[in-house]
């Protein structure tokens, strides 16, 4: 069965672009366009899409609320942000907001394509340089306690980059899965990550998903922003 696509942009002319390039690849169907966040969340309830091609700045609701709305409601559609702003506050947002995949519209067609096809079969996607921005992110997140309103804190010490929060749900990891976690932070693929364990894709594929269900994360994106809030692995710098 195809990949349904439904694609959301303010721009007749970009989802017209994402429209042939994606029609173009066997196996995806566009199935539908909205203009704003609004009629992506009543056309995700009417044509039942497997992935939402999403673009965050749109008059109206924009892409960030709609997909709240999306991801909060029966549909199973899978979310891709589309944006031409390489903006950590957008990022952090379409993650929290239940995102599958971060893509900047720089991208090439093939790793449109690429992006859509994974978050359709349940994977998530950060572009290789977003994955990175995510890690060092992360990294700065913990605000200093004492700084004054309008003070911009000082970067934390390298001994310590991070507050090791404890969470009881990481007891409930094996070995193996708690393994698995920290190579999940390292953003590499399961292929990759079977390599690195001497394992099979298949046993890979089960250890994540227990990751997941065990720590109650959606994907393996909130997998990696899991990892570094945690404590389980830190920036190299």
């Amino acid at each position: 069965m195809s990949i349904r696509v439904l694609v959301v942009d303010d721009q007749s002319l970009v989802r017209a672009g994402f429209r042939t390039i994606l029609d173009s690849e066997d196996g995806i169907e566009v199935v539908g366009e909205a203009a704003d966040g609004a009629e992506a969340v009543a056309q995700v309830a009417a044509l039942a899409p497997d992935v939402v091609c999403m673009d965050v700045q749109m008059p109206g609701m924009d892409g960030l609320e709609a997909t709240r709305l999306i991801t909060a409601s029966a549909s199973t559609a899978a979310v891709l942000v589309l944006t031409t702003f390489n903006r950590e506050d957008y990022l952090f947002e379409a993650l929290d907001a239940g995102a599958s995949g971060f893509l900047l519209k720089n991208s090439s067609p093939e790793q449109l394509i690429e992006a859509v096809q994974v978050v359709a079969r349940g994977d998530a996607l950060l572009s290789p340089d977003v994955t990175r921005r995510v890690i060092e992110a992360v990294a700065r997140r913990v605000p200093r306690a004492d700084a004054a309103i309008g003070e911009v804190a000082p970067p934390a010490p390298q001994a310590s980059p991070l507050r090791v929060v404890e969470a009881p749900e990481l007891a409930s990891l094996t070995e193996r899965e708690r393994e698995v976690l920290e190579l999940l932070a390292e953003g590499i693929s399961n292929a990759e990550i079977a390599q690195r364990m001497w394992v099979g894709e298949a046993t890979v594929k089960t250890h994540v998903s227990k990751v997941l269900m065990k720590l109650g994360l959606r994907d393996r994106v909130h997998a990696v922003v899991y990892a570094y809030e945690h404590g389980i692995v830190r920036p190299s710098n």
